[in-house]
């Protein structure tokens, strides 16, 4: 089921898709905030080890994982990962992770679903 946002402009079929801020919705993923959430969490850990900076293998050392999942992750090949994962991973780097759930009557798809902030 594909979310279609407003539309303005002119494109090819005469109209421009403005998206939902989230473009696993707008691409028509059954799972779209899963997947931003992860992808959110993956881009934190994958800071972390650039900032310590630690080889895959010395990640993979440091998060028990094998070195070919620390590739994946790096490359955002995330279907292997669950949130709860990448959070454990996170906190085994000594980063923190905040979840929260904005509270809005008017929260659609895309908007107020499940977000990560990260400290540095």
């Amino acid at each position: 089921m594909r979310a279609r946002a407003n539309t303005v402009g002119a494109g090819i079929d005469g109209c421009v898709d403005i998206g939902t801020g989230n473009v696993f919705v707008d691409l028509g993923f059954s799972d779209p905030e899963d997947r931003q959430l992860r992808v959110q969490l993956a881009t934190r850990l994958n800071d972390l080890i650039q900032a310590d900076g630690l080889t895959q293998s010395a990640a993979a050392k440091a998060l028990g994982v094998a070195q070919s999942l620390v590739s994946e992750l790096k490359n955002y090949k995330l279907s292997r990962f669950t949130s709860d994962q990448l959070v454990h991973c996170i906190k085994l780097l000594n980063g923190e992770v905040e979840v929260f759930v904005p509270r809005s009557s008017t929260d659609t798809v895309g908007n107020g679903s499940l977000m990560a902030r990260t400290a540095v």
